[in-house]
């Protein structure tokens, strides 16, 4: 059975919209895990503290406006969307922003606009950007793996870390960060961008720790589960198979291109996809049926455009990742892409 929802005014039946949500949810769970493996029990933390912010935001906001609570509380739209914050916040990040990030997703990007089904931007990733713009500092504090750290960082004082800024023993994120070597490390994108604004080549980056003995310490394995998990999602039917096929062979043609002219300022396609948020904003984000494009020939290009955007972002922009960004430029662009993408009607020129 197919779980495909059309974007609004169309009605939604609820047992498919719950379905979906718990669908993807069960998916994202392996890239969740990998996530953990490699990096801590962080992001565990902050998809947590987003759930319970969600619900109490939802609840909040739907006996206001005198909705039916338990029918809508309980569609998993807003689980949903706390898990995907959730997992791409720094793991060291403190608890305030997962927090404050979930209730400007569901208040504002959500409710604001009348719930699901009628708001035009991703709520997951417009809440990211909004906190990447107003707290810089602490949404690029990103943790190195677990093995490339100085410190040791069990559960507790990583508790300790995203309540207090310090573990029990005194030690402050800057100093978690630091690698075995005396060096803070960062992201493989962040570590590239960089190095090339120091007249390093690719190659030479491809030496840094962090790139490990692939693209990514830890990062291609989590990207790796993530695409395991939509490709779980594409056999089930839950998302159209177009969207990210069409935004992963548009990072590919943009890379290989730009490789193939410049291999010493451009990373290969394979780094492109393997790090960041590739994977997981392939298959979990612009899939969204609600902000994206709803006919074929429109998901194909809302896809490409967001595949474009993302390498236009990282090669030429300020923040490494770009997944945020080109979902939110999209989102702005889907009525457009719909309005000369829709199917013509049977009978009508």
């Amino acid at each position: 059975m197919a779980y495909w929802i059309a974007s609004s005014p169309h009605d939604h039946q609820q047992t498919k919209t719950s379905a979906l949500m718990r669908l993807v949810i069960y998916a994202a769970i392996p890239g969740i895990l990998t996530q953990w493996y490699f990096f801590g029990w962080g992001n565990l933390i902050h998809i947590s503290l987003a759930i319970i912010t969600a619900i109490i935001a939802e609840f909040t906001v739907l006996s206001l406006r005198e909705k039916k609570v338990s029918e809508q509380l309980f569609d998993g739209s807003a689980l949903l969307t706390a898990v995907l914050l959730g997992v791409s916040l720094p793991a060291l990040a403190p608890w305030w922003i997962s927090v404050l990030g979930t209730l400007f997703a569901i208040v504002i990007v959500k409710q604001l606009y009348g719930g699901l089904g009628h708001n035009p931007f991703n709520p997951a990733m417009a809440a990211y950007v909004m906190l990447l713009i107003s707290f810089p500092v602490q949404m690029t504090s990103w943790q190195p793996p677990l093995e490339l750290m100085a410190l040791p960082l069990d559960f507790a004082n990583t508790l300790s870390v995203i309540f207090t800024q310090f573990t029990f023993d005194g030690y402050s994120i800057e100093q978690l960060r630091t690698h075995v070597d005396g060096f803070t490390m960062a992201t493989p994108l962040d570590t590239v961008k960089t190095n090339l604004t120091l007249g390093l080549t690719i190659a030479e980056s491809m030496n840094n720790p962090v790139i490990g003995h692939y693209v990514g310490e830890g990062w291609q394995w989590i990207n790796l589960a993530f695409l395991l998990g939509g490709l779980f999602l594409i056999g089930k039917k839950a998302i159209p198979a177009v969207t990210p096929f069409s935004f992963l062979f548009s990072l590919f043609i943009c890379s290989f291109i730009a490789y193939s002219i410049s291999p010493d300022t451009n990373a290969s396609t394979l780094f492109h996809w393997f790090n960041g948020a590739c994977m997981l904003g392939a298959f979990f984000i612009i899939t969204d049926p609600v902000s994206g494009a709803t006919s074929v020939k429109g998901r194909i290009i809302f896809g490409a455009l967001a595949g474009f955007l993302v390498f236009i972002i990282r090669k030429f922009g300020g923040y490494p990742d770009a997944v945020a960004f080109s979902v939110l430029l999209c989102n702005m662009a889907a009525p457009l892409i719909d309005q000369y993408t829709r199917p013509r009607t049977y009978g009508h020129s």
